[in-house]
């Protein structure tokens, strides 16, 4: 069954008459695929309506949906001959981050991705998708051997932020983050980075320290999150609508002040309406960002994406 979000309830009204007449024999002057075929239009017009204007705070809803698409799931569709990597060497492994290698559209790869699980089981495996940072250390792992072995590093971002409980603390958190961005900046093969859900705070950046920053349409990323920001600003998680508008968290407006490189369109309704179609997306996109990437020179490629995040802050909010 589809979940809907809040503002979505006259679109699963809609659709839940549908749902009823498909169950319905045609009766007296009831022509019942008329009767659907018409009740669709109307529900797909009000959905592309709601979409057209979504708020902050209503793409925040849409980014943490529970049927979203998961780095699983553009993995398990788009990289051929997957081999998962685990553990960081040091102390353990981390199920919140995967990583391996594969071919992404014939190219050979470090895959790493960010995974909040999809029931209630899964995702206390995976933490919720917040790493720790045994986690940020095996993707440092990871890069590394990018580096050694000349492959692009192509990484899928959807956390609502670093684990912050005191183990993670315990074994420093902030410098595993830390070093997976110093990393990232000194690599002089490819690296791409697709937000695909939730990209929050530095949990996010340790895996988008990229060359191309990609993101789809209806996905967040932030410094922190909208209740976060509120608890901090107003001390009442209350509100978080008006933290997301301020934080200027969409695809578009970071795409408009540069901090991302492109929005990727998703279908009506969200990526969870058509996860297909926009896995085929993001395969198209990142095939072309490899593309125009491989091409620079090793050390233009490190001088380039330093003086990208350099850059970052230079544009106003005007």
């Amino acid at each position: 069954m589809r979940d809907y979000l809040d503002f979505e309830k006259p679109v699963a009204e809609l659709e839940g008459k549908i749902e009823e007449l498909k169950h319905l024999s045609d009766a007296g002057d009831l022509n019942i695929a008329e009767e659907v075929g018409r009740l669709q239009g109307k529900a797909d017009r009000l959905l592309r309506g709601t979409y057209a204007k979504l708020s902050a705070w209503q793409k925040t809803q849409v980014a943490r949906h529970p049927q979203r698409p998961q780095a699983s799931d553009y993995i398990a569709q788009l990289v051929d001959d997957f081999v998962p990597l685990a553990g960081d060497r040091l102390y353990g492994e981390d199920a919140a981050i995967l990583s391996g290698l594969g071919r992404l559209r014939g190219y050979a790869c470090v895959i790493l991705g960010q995974e909040k699980g999809k029931d209630l089981q899964s995702r206390q495996v995976r933490n919720f998708g917040m790493a720790r940072p045994e986690g940020y250390r095996k993707a440092q792992r990871l890069l590394e051997l990018a580096e050694r072995f000349r492959l692009p590093v192509v990484t899928f971002v959807d956390t609502p932020g670093a684990y912050p409980g005191v183990g993670a603390e315990e074994r420093g958190q902030a410098e595993a983050i830390a070093k997976s961005m110093e990393i990232s900046l000194g690599l002089t093969v490819p690296v791409i980075a697709v937000v695909i859900g939730e990209g929050g705070s530095g949990g996010a950046v340790a895996l988008a320290t990229a060359d191309r920053v990609l993101m789809l349409e209806h996905a967040i990323y932030s410094v922190i999150s909208p209740e976060g920001c509120a608890s901090i600003l107003w001390r009442s998680s209350d509100h978080a609508k008006e933290a997301a508008e301020a934080l200027r968290l969409t695809a578009q407006d970071l795409h408009r002040l540069g901090v991302i490189d492109a929005v990727i369109e998703e279908p009506v309704g969200g990526a969870h309406r058509d996860p297909a179609k926009i896995v085929a997306a993001v395969g198209d996109a990142v095939l072309s960002a490899l593309g125009s990437l491989k091409a620079v020179a090793p050390g233009d490629l490190r001088q380039q994406r330093r003086t990208k995040f350099l850059e970052m802050g230079k544009v106003g909010l005007s």
